[in-house]
């Protein structure tokens, strides 16, 4: 899972980063509006966590850009600002959701991997493929009863086939998908974390789960 973090305060906006990061999430963070515009354009984002008083470009007006271009990344804004209009006002902009600060991290990490179920269209934390069951919610894979072992990454790449089963995604989107805004991934990181996922599963299981469309990319069916 993709996350951008747009906040002014560089204390909070580091201490997001390194909090989401343990967690096991892909994290580019800006504390400028304008900035956070142009990340928002360029990659693929799950979720955007987006204060609301920004130099560059405030939040507001940020959303209402995304929302005109027709970004499908789920929105949630995170701010000061705790007054029923400024909720009802963030919401009918296109916020899909609303925490007020301060906030317990735990309930920002629900309702981020909430968004996130959202826009995929995935009503509850399991994904099942066979034998296989993904449990969103605290990011660990069994299969055949049995917990795999995967670093974040691995766990990435399954969760995103997983979450777009039936279309083949290419290895330089799933590059862009599991590299934040700062990372020289080598070019044959997918091809490594797929072999290790296979082999993992393979382990368990005889099912092949990730499929290869040559010349195109890796697809669960």
């Amino acid at each position: 899972m993709k996350i951008l973090v747009v906040e002014d305060s560089e204390r909070l906006r580091r201490a997001l980063g390194e909090g989401l990061r343990r967690s096991g999430f892909v994290v580019d963070l800006t504390g400028d509006g304008t900035e956070g515009l142009k990340f928002a354009n360029a990659a693929d984002y799950d979720v955007i966590v987006l204060d609301i008083m920004l130099p560059g470009m405030d939040g507001l007006t940020l959303l209402k850009n995304l929302r005109r271009e027709r970004n499908p990344a789920q929105v949630l804004i995170l701010s000061a600002k705790d007054q029923i209009t400024d909720r009802v006002n963030g919401l009918e902009l296109g916020a899909d959701d609303y925490l007020v600060k301060p906030f317990a991290f735990e309930e920002l990490l629900a309702r981020i991997k909430s968004l996130s179920r959202r826009r995929y269209e995935v009503k509850k934390p399991d994904i099942e493929i066979g034998e296989l069951v993904i449990d969103t919610s605290k990011r660990q894979v069994k299969i055949n009863g049995y917990t795999l072992s995967l670093t974040p990454a691995e766990y990435n790449l399954l969760q995103h086939l997983a979450l777009r089963r039936g279309n083949v995604i290419s290895k330089h989107q799933l590059q862009e998908r599991l590299s934040d805004a700062d990372s020289q991934a080598v070019s044959n990181v997918i091809e490594v974390l797929v072999s290790n996922l296979r082999k993992k599963i393979s382990a368990v299981n005889s099912d092949k789960v990730i499929k290869t469309k040559r010349g195109f990319g890796y697809y669960i069916e």
